[in-house]
C-alpha cells in the first residue's frame, strides 16, 4: 500500500540548513495497522505529512496504492489525497457552523457525490462510530471524544485506501481514547490499512507494528508483542 525509498526533506530558513528526513525507507502492506513513534523533532510529523500527500520530498521516491506520487502537482495531490486518504487530526478541524452530517458529507462534495448519496453514506459512516443519534448537532454540543468520532467517519466516508491518523487520541481522555481505538481496530479487522502518529506507548499498544524514528531517521521497526485487543 505504501512504499517510500530514500526520501529526504530539508528545511532551508534564512542560513539555517536543517534535514528533517535522512534517506528515509519504509514499507507498509496493505491491512496493517501502524504506529509511527518518536521524540519532538525526530522527523515524524514530517514523514507522516509526505505520506499523506501534504507535503512534498526533496529526493526520494514514494508509491501509493502502486501510483507513483513523488512528482505530482499540487493539485493532483490533492486528488490522490481525496480519492486514497482518510484524515484523522488531533484537533478534530471540524467547521463550527456545519451540523455533524454536514461535516461528515464535506468530503464527498469535494467529490462530486450526488446529495441523496452523500446524505446515506454520511448517515452510514456515523452510524459505524455510534453516532446517529447526534446528526444535527453542531461540533460545540459534543463532547472531544464524540468530535473525534465525526473525525474519523468524515475520514472514512470517501471509503478510502489508506487512514492516516495525526496524534488522534492527544487531546482525550481515557475513556474516549479508548472508544476511539476500538474503532481503529474495528476498522483495520475489516481490512482498512491504519497509519498513526502518536507519542503515547499505552496508545500505540492497540497497532500492530511500531516504527520509530529519531534524528530523521528510522531506528526501530517492530511488531506489537503484548498488542491490547479490544
Amino acid at each position: 500500500m505504501i512504499e517510500v525509498t530514500n526520501i529526504t526533506k530539508r528545511y532551508l530558513t534564512g542560513d539555517i540548513d536543517f534535514t528533517a528526513l535522512k534517506s528515509v525507507n519504509l514499507s507498509i502492506e496493505k491491512g496493517e495497522f501502524t504506529s509511527i513513534m518518536g521524540p519532538s523533532g525526530s522527523g515524524k510529523s514530517t514523514f507522516m505529512n509526505i505520506l499523506g500527500c501534504l507535503d512534498k520530498m526533496d529526493a526520494g521516491k514514494y508509491m501509493l496504492n502502486g501510483q507513483d506520487v513523488s512528482n505530482l502537482t499540487g493539485n493532483e495531490l490533492a486528488f490522490v489525497r481525496n480519492k486514497e486518504i482518510g484524515f484523522v487530526f488531533q484537533a478534530f478541524n471540524l467547521l463550527p457552523r456545519l451540523s455533524v452530517l454536514e461535516n461528515v458529507e464535506l468530503p464527498m462534495v469535494y467529490s462530486g457525490v450526488p446529495a441523496k448519496e452523500r446524505r446515506e453514506r454520511a448517515l452510514e459512516a456515523l452510524e459505524r462510530v455510534s453516532l446517529g443519534d447526534r446528526v444535527k448537532h453542531r461540533p460545540n454540543e459534543i463532547s472531544g471524544g464524540q468530535k473525534q468520532r465525526v473525525a474519523i467517519a468524515r475520514a472514512i466516508v470517501n471509503r478510502p485506501n489508506v487512514i492516516m491518523a495525526d496524534e488522534p487520541t492527544g487531546n482525550l481522555d481515557s475513556k474516549s481514547t479508548f472508544d476511539i481505538m476500538k474503532i481503529f481496530q474495528d476498522l483495520n479487522d475489516e481490512g482498512s490499512t491504519v497509519v498513526m502518529v502518536t507519542h503515547e506507548p499505552d496508545v500505540a499498544v492497540y497497532t500492530r507494528r511500531i516504527v520509530r524514528f529519531k534524528d530523521g531517521e528510522i531506528v526501530a521497526d517492530e511488531a506489537v508483542k503484548d498488542r491490547i485487543r479490544l
